[in-house]
């Protein structure tokens, strides 16, 4: 079901960077600062959406995590849910039941029927997750790295077994962009110390070293020096990181006539054009890749206490209650 096309894209952009990727199973642990654990509040109302800056709305109020969902908290949702007996191991992959999805026959459009589908391969070459004495543990130092190798049916997987959802496609738009017309989540300029994409692979390795092109920690860039390595803040307006860059995100949609998802974001491999509020990507549900992750929206619960934080063009609400370790 792995669409052609994507594949097709991620190989060319791997291709068009002259550095290796490198998925080691270590690196060197770095403390951000940033809590994953945090969750901020977007608001209904207008917005402008894609390239072209057209209107859109969003009715209610939601809230969104700051950052990508972490190895760290994808590992605890495996060990969680392999003994609740939620999702399950095969052999060197996890496994989980999707009820399926509607099918309208549509030219090309494939049937994704009720069955158990692939959440993530943790045996294969990328994954940061391991099985070990029966136990799912992340590889050293990258805790705190954003999950890849996921696909959108583990992406679901977590976001249903804790009671999310993954947010849809003018969600998380609106959460990147806020209510102005930027071309990033920051702003309307782009360089190597504020984002991890392909044109900053060379300032990294003043912190790595080698010819290394990978995730970052989720919230790297948030203005603190690392080293020799000064990074400028990428927060977008409501206060989320890594909006744009360091490896694509899955979004809810599940669009009539199609079986593809969609992502947002752009990612480590890619280029200034993909790392733009409005680029996107697809995949079947069952693809998975080095370069892609997901985060997490829930709707507005009453009984949350809030706080008024003006940042950038736009007031929010940030949720100062946080998710339990």
């Amino acid at each position: 079901m792995k669409k052609l096309i994507f594949i097709f894209i991620v190989i060319i952009a791997l291709a068009s960077c002259s550095e290796e990727v490198i998925v080691n199973s270590e690196t060197k642990i770095i403390e951000t600062g940033i809590n994953p654990n945090e969750w901020v509040k977007i608001p209904a109302g207008t917005f402008y959406y894609n390239m072209h800056s057209h209107e859109e709305n969003i009715e209610n109020d939601f809230e969104i995590m700051i950052t990508d969902v972490t190895n760290k908290q994808y590992a605890k949702f495996m060990n969680e849910a392999v003994k609740k007996g939620t999702i399950k191991i095969d052999a060197d992959s996890i496994i989980g039941y999707h009820p399926g999805d509607e099918f309208n026959g549509y030219l090309h459009e494939w049937e994704i029927q009720a069955g158990e589908y692939l959440l993530m391969p943790f045996g294969e070459a990328g994954s940061h997750i391991k099985l070990t004495n029966g136990a799912f543990k992340v590889d050293k130092g990258y805790d705190m790295h954003p999950v890849v190798m996921v696909t959108w049916f583990g992406a679901k997987a977590y976001a249903d077994f804790y009671g999310y959802r993954i947010p849809t496609e003018k969600e998380w738009a609106k959460a990147a962009r806020g209510t102005d017309k930027r071309a990033y989540p920051w702003g309307d300029f782009i360089n190597e110390n504020i984002t991890n994409y392909g044109s900053s692979t060379n300032a990294l390795q003043r912190l790595f070293g080698g010819n290394i092109a990978r995730t970052t920690p989720v919230g790297y860039f948030n203005g603190k020096k690392y080293d020799n390595f000064q990074t400028e803040d990428n927060k977008s307006p409501y206060g989320l990181y890594d909006m744009g860059g360091n490896v694509w995100q899955w979004v809810g949609d599940d669009y009539p006539d199609v079986h593809y998802r969609y992502m947002r974001g752009g990612s480590f491999t890619n280029y200034e054009y993909n790392i733009v509020v409005w680029a996107r990507n697809s995949a079947g549900p069952d693809f998975y890749n080095i370069n892609i992750g997901f985060r997490c929206a829930r709707d507005i619960k009453d009984t949350v206490n809030t706080v008024n934080v003006v940042t950038d063009s736009v007031a929010v609400n940030t949720i100062v209650t946080n998710l339990k370790e």
